[in-house]
Parts: C-alpha cells; structure tokens; sequence
C-alpha cells in the first residue's frame, strides 16, 4: 500500500527580521527586504509526509509552492529532506495574490499534477497567520478537511485517522481520502537534510534559475532529468488570470503600524538574597504575581 501525497509550502520572508522597509506603498510585501525561509508549520507538514514515507514504501511526496523565482529553494529543501518532486508556481499574474487568489491558484496547480490521497499543509504562514490558505483550497477542490493536525496516527487506502489538537484537549478524527489536512507547529519537527540528498539534487534548478546562472550545466541537466525543476505559469495551470495576483484579491492592506514596546520604569536588582526578597515582596503587593 502506497500513497500520492502533496505537500503545500510556502517561502515567507522571516518575519523575526521585520523592519521598516517591510511594507511597500500599495500594502503589500517587500519581500525584497527581508531574509526568506520555510514557513515553519509547512515544514511540520513535510514532517508527516515524510513519516507516512517511512511508514508506506513506495508513498510519493510532491511539493507545491508559489511565489517568485528563489521560491525554487524550497522545493530543494523538500529534496534534501526526502521529497520526491515540486513544482514552482511563478508569474507575474501571481504576485500581491491574498489568500483567496492564492487558494485559486494552487487548487489549479493541483488539478493538473492530477491524481492525489493526500494534500498536507502547514496550519497557517507567519507572514499572514490567517490559516485560510489550506481550508480554501479543499474548498475549492471538494474536498473534505481536518485541520489543526498534530499527528498522523493511520491511513488506509480509503481513509485517514488524525490527532487535532484544540485550545481544550485533543480529538482523534478519521476522513475519508482523498483529503486536505493543514498540521499544526505542535506536530514533529521536520528532520534534517540528508547529505546523500544534498548532494543529489544540490544543483536542482528551474528553467529561469537556469539562463540566470553563470555557469553551463547543460549536459548535467541532460543526463539527470531529476535535477530540472517544473515551473509553472497562469497559463501553464490554465487559471483565469482576473482571480489571481491583486486582481483577484478583495483583501487589502491599507496600513502598517511597528509597534515597539518600551518599559516606563526598571530597576537594578543587586545579586543578593535581601534584594530578590524585596522584589519578590514588591511583585506580591501589586499583584504582578500574587
């Protein structure tokens, strides 16, 4: 018994490094300003991908992601861990797309890799934290959903049993495939790079990648068909170009505050058993503590 599974990723700039470039006049990201890195819950989610791998030989991983050209890294960092495929989702249609454009368009990405048993995705990206993404993507697709994921505990060939985990305890669900299912930062930590793997696919490129690098790999791409990495445009997916990017976005941005938090008072506490005694007697009397 083997599955087809897709995994739903995302390149979000490190919102960590967040400053006052960060936004551009029309609202949205200047993704140019910020350092980019794998959403963190997606990497959760390749996690139990790659743990069904494990489990089912013979089980595919293929990664979709959307966004501009260096967004190929992450389907490289799929490869490295495991990963069996990916394709780029890259226009310039595409760009300033909310989550309804960007549930449009991989919803149409997924309609044409075609037969699937499983899409995972991380709960939500933290460059947005709306956790609408994956549900409107099953949506749209028909699909049944379970959300907020943190392990997946069977799989058959006909149905999924899941662990939720919720504000107030845990559920234990089954749904029947195929199904969409968004995992939560609980979940297992994605494993590491494989070395063999970073050396296999370490020079993986898309087509654009390609004519913008320095050097000729021609006959390695020739003789490695793996190493070519599927880019895909509005018109590869045949998606209405009006319901993608901001033209197919009814969210926008309008304005952005950084809000930086200052302390009013402090205090110099002296290394002593009678100092941390008054702080502590302090903390008490104005219920900061007690």
């Amino acid at each position: 018994m083997s599955f087809k599974i897709i995994v739903l990723a995302k390149q979000v700039p490190d919102t960590r490094n967040v400053g006052k470039d960060a936004m551009k006049a029309d609202g949205t990201v200047n993704r140019g300003a910020l350092p980019a890195i794998f959403n963190p819950e997606d990497l959760n989610a390749l996690e139990q991908a790659l743990t069904l791998k494990d489990r089912y030989p013979g089980t595919t991983i293929t990664l979709l992601t959307m966004g501009p050209g260096r967004a190929a890294e992450i389907i490289r960092e799929g490869l490295y861990r495991g990963a069996d495929g990916g394709y780029l989702l890259t226009d310039r249609a595409f760009a300033g797309a909310d989550t309804l454009a960007t549930s449009y368009a991989l919803s149409m990405a997924i309609r044409k890799i075609g037969a699937f048993d499983l899409i995972l995705s991380g709960r939500q990206a933290i460059d947005g934290d709306t956790a609408q993404v994956g549900p409107q993507v099953a949506e749209k697709l028909g699909l049944s959903q379970i959300t907020y994921a943190e392990e997946i505990l069977d799989m058959t060939e006909k149905s999924i049993t899941v662990k939720r985990r919720l504000e107030r305890g845990i559920e234990i669900v089954t749904g029947p495939l195929p199904i969409l299912v968004t995992v939560n930062g609980s979940a297992s930590e994605c494993r590491p790079r494989n070395a063999k793997l970073v050396q296999k696919y370490k020079h993986a490129k898309t087509v654009t990648e390609k004519q913008e690098a320095a050097a000729d790999y021609t006959e390695l791409f020739s003789h490695r068909p793996y190493l070519n990495l599927e880019e895909w445009s509005v018109a590869d997916v045949q998606a209405d170009v009006e319901q993608c990017g901001l033209s197919g976005s009814p969210t926008k941005v309008k304005k952005i505050e950084n809000v930086i938090f200052q302390a009013k008072e402090n205090l110099t506490l002296q290394p002593t058993d009678e100092a941390i005694d008054q702080l502590m007697k302090e903390l008490i009397a104005n219920h900061t503590i007690g």
